[in-house]
């Protein structure tokens, strides 16, 4: 594996306790554009793989220059539809080389797109998110991978006078994408008109707190990110990287670090059907037992269940490990255990582990902007500033710290939005995160940075203290590892912390429901003495004093769950006020007490 840039960062006290933090490490010469480096491969390495998917068997491979060819015919189909740069192209399916290449096509010649979560489309009462988004975006051509699948949402009044385009299963009134392919003649004029402000696609936020908001990202921001990782990790441009991955494109890593990645340096996408949940982990197995990565990206609960399946499996911990140089986990914090296991794993088939980490950024940043880049054996740790961005920490409380960050790969603007846009940024320019973070080592910012949660999840209890909601919730997942789901923590405005837990089946198993609640019976002693230890001798505003375990899952129709999968806390507080009450009543048999 090729070796580490040491991390190296220039900091400056600014006044008032506020800090700027920028890597001494210089921004290599970003891409004008994403196509380029499409036209660069297809040149350099026209017969290997960009993208894959699964086919029978095995893949489904499309290979640079033929990518090249249909990205260019694709475009100019798009621009024979009248398409441009004012009428977007709303994606309702998710990952799929026909996806991928229509989102290209479309870069090409300067139309944007905005790919959605599918689930909006496929979930039964999700549909109004998409409304939002339709009302919001006003899409000229709307594109599904099947046209049967998502007939219902394709049939909605409100996607009537647009054009309608599918991969296959064509509807009424729908359009195989196939079809729209001409003569590549005319694509030039347009795509010469493509630089690096033109905006690439727009991304919806994860909407936690209000309606997602559309996210302008450009071809600088797209660009200037993989420059930075060409300076951060120089593996990358030492042997074209391969990925086999499920992280969705209509969020930000899996649509823009993730696809971008395998794009700028040559790799090769294959797209894992699978995801990590019960229905189809077993095809993120089978797929990674029939090719491998130099990269893994995934979410800390993804990698848990790799692990629980490599400890059973010999061959698939082999292949997974044999050529792997970097194991990235987004989303949440790495737990101990998995940490430490899969670095065992590893060392057990190669003489090197590879490199375990994680980064920071959001929709807004395209997305890296702190990247931990150099081992450092602990979770948690986000790293240091990488080339090109300045990191703006401004004192919360103690050594706590809001980031706000400038640089090349942070986004103008909102869609449509410019009260939300200007609320966005400082006076300075610096565009306000709302996450906190604190440094590894107050004295050595090259030690890097620590995520310390989101400031908006923070809550005062009655007495006036305040609850770091997003760290403590972290700490209570390790402890009920591997009981619990999700955990959402309780207490605002009242005298103590309360803990709403969602099970996973092993949880739940054989368990009783009581009125959106479920009676632990004898499981509720192991889950007592887990939060008692995890308690130990903190205050009241780490202390969990009682729990409740959750009998309905999180709604995504309800708004209870993003895009992302995450949980939308304050909406799931709010629909499940009554448990809440309950929670904290008394002689409520549901109650889990922490003694």
């Amino acid at each position: 594996m090729a070796g580490y840039v040491e991390h190296e960062v220039i900091r400056e006290d600014a006044g008032d306790g506020v800090i700027l933090l920028r890597s001494a490490h210089a921004l290599p010469e970003p891409a004008r554009k994403t196509t380029d480096w499409l036209h660069q491969w297809a040149e350099e390495r026209p017969d290997a793989v960009f993208l894959a998917e699964r086919s029978g068997p095995g893949w489904r491979e499309l290979r640079y220059a033929e990518a090249l060819d249909r990205v260019r015919a694709l475009a100019a189909g798009l621009l024979a539809r009248g398409l441009d740069a004012d009428t977007p192209i709303l994606i309702l399916s998710g990952n799929s080389v026909t996806h991928g290449l229509l989102s290209l096509a479309a870069q090409y010649v300067g139309i944007p797109t905005a790919p959605v979560a599918e689930q909006y489309s496929l979930i039964p009462g999700a549909l109004k998110q998409l409304h939002h988004i339709l009302d919001l975006i006003d899409p000229a051509m709307v594109f599904a991978e099947d046209g049967a699948t998502f007939a219902e949402a394709l049939g909605m009044d409100k996607m009537a006078r647009r054009q309608i385009v599918v991969g296959r299963n064509p509807g009424p009134g729908m359009a195989l994408l196939s079809d729209l392919t001409r003569e590549q003649a005319m694509v030039e004029e347009a795509a010469a008109k493509v630089g690096p402000e033109t905006v690439a696609k727009i991304l919806m936020t994860s909407g936690s707190t209000s309606n997602p908001k559309g996210v302008l990202t450009t071809q600088a921001m797209l660009c200037a990110n993989q420059a930075q990782y060409r300076q951060a990790l120089p593996f990358l441009s030492e042997r074209p990287p391969r990925l086999v991955d499920w992280l969705p494109w209509n969020h930000v890593f899996g649509g823009s670090n993730n696809f971008n990645q395998m794009l700028a340096f040559g790799g090769a996408l294959y797209i894992d059907d699978g995801k990590p949940i019960p229905a189809l982990i077993g095809k993120t197995f089978e797929n990674n037992r029939i090719m491998n990565g130099t990269i893994a990206y995934n979410v800390p609960v993804g990698y848990a269940q790799l692990r629980n399946e490599m400890q059973r499996d010999e061959a698939l911990k082999r292949n997974f490990f044999a050529d792997l140089d970097m194991l990235f986990y987004a989303g949440a914090s790495l737990s101990a255990d998995v940490w430490r296991d899969l670095s065992d794993m590893a060392l057990d088939v190669r003489d090197e582990a590879p490199l375990i980490t994680t980064c920071w950024g959001m929709t807004e940043t395209a997305p890296a902007c702190i990247f931990q880049h150099f081992p450092a054996n602990l979770p948690g740790i986000v790293g240091v500033p990488l080339p090109g961005v300045t990191v703006k920490l401004v004192p919360e409380e103690g050594e706590r710290y809001e980031v706000r960050v400038k640089g090349p790969n942070i986004f103008p603007g909102y869609f449509r939005d410019r009260e939300k846009t200007a609320r966005a940024f400082d006076a300075d320019g610096f565009f306000c995160s709302g996450d906190a973070m604190t440094l590894v080592d107050p004295g050595d910012a090259n030690r890097g940075l620590r995520f310390d949660g989101r400031i908006s999840d923070d809550f005062k209890l009655a007495s006036g203290i305040w609850v770091r909601a997003a760290a403590l919730r972290l700490e209570l997942l390790a402890a009920l590892a591997p009981l619990a789901a999700d955990v959402i923590v309780t207490g605002e405005n009242r005298s103590e912390v309360g803990l709403m837990i969602v099970p996973t089946p092993a949880m739940s198993d054989g368990l009783e429901g009581l009125d959106g609640a479920l009676l632990a019976g004898e499981k509720a002693r192991d889950i007592a003495a887990r939060l008692a230890r995890a308690n130990g001798d903190k205050g009241s505003s780490a202390s969990i004093t009682r729990a409740v375990i959750l009998a309905e899952p999180p709604s995504m129709a309800e708004g209870e769950i993003t895009a992302k999968g995450n949980l939308n806390f304050r909406k799931l507080l709010d629909r499940r006020a009554v448990l809440v009450s309950r929670l904290y009543g008394a002689g409520d048999p549901a109650v889990i007490h922490v003694q």
